[in-house]
């Protein structure tokens, strides 16, 4: 098979067009890429770095002259061939884009054999004489013209920002609404439930039924998890409204981590899950709101737990930092676990971002790969950030079979006053 004589790439929106350059190019034994905007045609010079550049000069995205610009400023790139293939027969308007770095053009209706001779003059190096025409009025009438773009684009985007942003807090009125129309009923539910529980007839009745027991703590199981869930969607709103109401008092670290591995000692027992700490590093004070602490920690632990496999390690461990312009502690989260990927790091801690496929999602806070709606991260930055520090997660990626494993970090300032 002969190789192709050179690769040229056409950036153009017509799909007409696309095709008939592409057949004849290719009949003549080019290789022809074809680029449908001009943002695709900047990434696909890039790329296969072509021999020759036909665009067209009215692109729905940005325009030839644009697209040549930027091409002429890029050190690569900057001395391959540009010619316009441009409908624009005005003279004012050739100029302009000869202002912009083009070498030539063909003009449409495109004559054939005219394209071919071009494209092969191009190709042996033989270009268009520059103009010896004033080139001033053309290069001043181009410069507008990319300022009144860039204006129409930037007006275009604040009216998308502010569309977005009323969108935004749309979603964050109904999630806020949507969590206390079902608190209130959920709640009622939830009393009865419990009360449930320490009637005598019902304690018996789980003790001596097994079908009696299997349906009544499956029914309790789920009406907790319900009112956990809304209870965490509550308080996601309140982040997200900047209203997290903390009540501060000195707290002790060691009774705030020792509360939650109780919670989740079953778990950990369950899924052969070692979990590594030094109790004694553990007793430091600080200001904080405890309650808020211990529902930060107990995501993180129950995140590491979900993303463990059985059998491994999760590690937890504090320190306090004196030699900072402000002491604070740092307290991190450690497993042995999948880890995750790169791409889904800076979104981590965003509200309802999921990593992994939803389609494999399995509603449990403890279950290997169990899920949720994507809260509990969110909600462990809001009460760190509440607290005027800090988290973060290092990870060297996500694999279920050499397990990196994933380390959240969190730092906490020693310096919280206590509210006159």
């Amino acid at each position: 098979m002969t190789s192709p004589k050179a690769t040229i790439l056409y950036v153009e929106d017509d799909p007409d067009s696309q095709t008939l350059i592409h057949r004849i190019l290719t009949h003549n034994g080019y290789r022809v890429l074809i680029a449908p905007t001009g943002l695709d045609g900047l990434d696909m010079a890039r790329q296969h770095h072509p021999d020759l550049i036909l665009t067209d000069i009215n692109l729905p995205d940005m325009s030839g002259r644009e697209i040549t610009d930027r091409l002429r400023a890029d050190g690569e790139l900057c001395n391959v061939p540009i010619i316009a293939v441009t409908a624009q027969i005005h003279d004012f308007e050739r100029r302009k884009t000869l202002v912009a770095g083009v070498n030539g053009y063909i003009t449409k209706p495109i004559n054939l054999q005219m394209l071919v001779h071009t494209v092969e003059e191009c190709l042996a190096g033989q270009l268009p004489a520059p103009p010896i025409e004033d080139l001033d009025e053309a290069r001043r009438a181009y410069h507008q013209e990319l300022i009144t773009r860039l204006e129409e684009t930037v007006r275009k985007l604040e009216t998308r920002n502010r569309e977005l942003q009323r969108l935004d807090r749309l979603k964050d009125d109904f999630i806020q609404l949507t969590a206390h129309e079902l608190r209130t009923p959920l709640t009622t539910v939830y009393g009865y439930s419990r009360l449930v529980q320490t009637l005598p007839a019902i304690q018996q009745l789980m003790a001596t039924n097994t079908e009696a027991n299997a349906t009544l703590t499956g029914l309790l199981t789920a009406i907790e998890r319900l009112h956990a869930v809304v209870d965490e969607i509550v308080i996601v709103s309140r982040i997200a409204s900047g209203r997290v109401d903390l009540r501060l008092a000195y707290t002790n670290l060691a009774e705030s981590i020792r509360q939650v591995i109780v919670d989740y000692t079953p778990v950990l027992t369950q899924r052969a899950l070692q979990l590594q700490l030094t109790p004694e590093d553990w007793k430091i004070s600080l200001v904080a709101d405890k309650q808020m602490l211990e529902m930060a920690f107990s995501n993180l632990l129950s995140n590491a737990i979900k993303y463990t496999p059985d059998g491994g390690t999760i590690s937890l461990y504090v320190e306090r930092v004196e030699d900072a312009d402000e002491p604070f502690v740092r307290i991190v989260f450690q497993d042995s676990g999948i880890g995750i990927a790169p791409e889904d790091q800076p979104y981590i801690f965003d509200r309802f971002y999921v990593t992994g496929d939803t389609q494999l999602h399995s509603t449990s806070k403890a279950a290997f790969r169990g899920g949720g709606l994507g809260l509990g991260l969110a909600i462990c930055k809001g009460i760190v950030e509440a607290h005027q520090g800090h988290i973060w997660v290092e990870s060297a990626g996500r694999s279920e079979t050499e397990l990196p494993g994933s380390t959240f970090y969190i730092e906490l300032p020693l310096t919280l006053q206590l509210p006159n």
